[in-house]
């Protein structure tokens, strides 16, 4: 059993809040006010930034000291949203939400994934007609195991799961957001995933 803060407490972080405590891990959630996310940052062993890309880089960097030594797993996407309210641009092209993070956070160890697909598709990754991929990136190899891990605990097989290298690969995998409006105008809500096909 891991104890997991989740930060963040809509749609992405509820459900995978419900998701990682069936499957037997102390999870807390909590919104974005910053003391609740202080509280919960000190406590857990792995930290998951579910709050809204735009803002996670001031409010993660506000928990510097809670986050030293911890795993933070980023499964976000830093966008500026269209008129339609679904992303138009990254806010950081050229880079990632991950690398900006990892860089203001030196002692933490950063994991992107789950940041290619409907939030659905995170915690039920086989209700989809084929094999969804989750991607990761990070610089420290047993974080991402310990992330890998996690993924499986939530409905992943082995095969499924990518490490892509180091978190310099997460402006690959952020980019795919540029995907999503499209495939949304398109098909509408029902769950998918950018997904590698062998």
């Amino acid at each position: 059993m891991t104890t997991i803060a989740v930060l963040g407490n809509g749609r992405v972080g509820g459900n995978l809040a419900t998701a990682l405590t069936r499957a037997g891990h102390q999870v807390t959630a909590v919104d974005r006010a910053p003391g609740a996310a202080a509280d919960a940052a000190r406590t857990a062993d792995i930290v998951i930034n579910a709050t809204p890309g735009a803002g996670s880089l001031e409010r993660l960097t506000a928990l510097r000291e809670e986050l030293r030594g911890k795993i933070l797993v980023d499964v976000s996407n830093a966008t500026l949203d269209g008129p339609d309210g679904l992303p138009a641009d990254l806010l950081y092209p050229g880079s990632s939400l991950a690398e900006q993070l990892q860089e203001a956070l030196p002692e933490t160890h950063v994991v992107k994934t789950l940041n290619t697909m409907l939030f659905p598709v995170m915690t039920a990754p086989a209700t989809l007609t084929q094999p969804p991929t989750a991607y990761l990136s990070g610089e420290d190899p047993q974080a991402k195991q310990t992330v890998h891990d996690l993924l499986v605990d939530l409905g992943w097989h082995k095969d499924w799961i990518t490490d892509l290298g180091g978190i310099r690969t997460a402006r690959a995998t952020e980019a795919a957001i540029l995907f999503v409006p499209h495939v949304i105008r398109s098909s509408g809500f029902t769950p998918f995933a950018i997904s590698i096909a062998r």
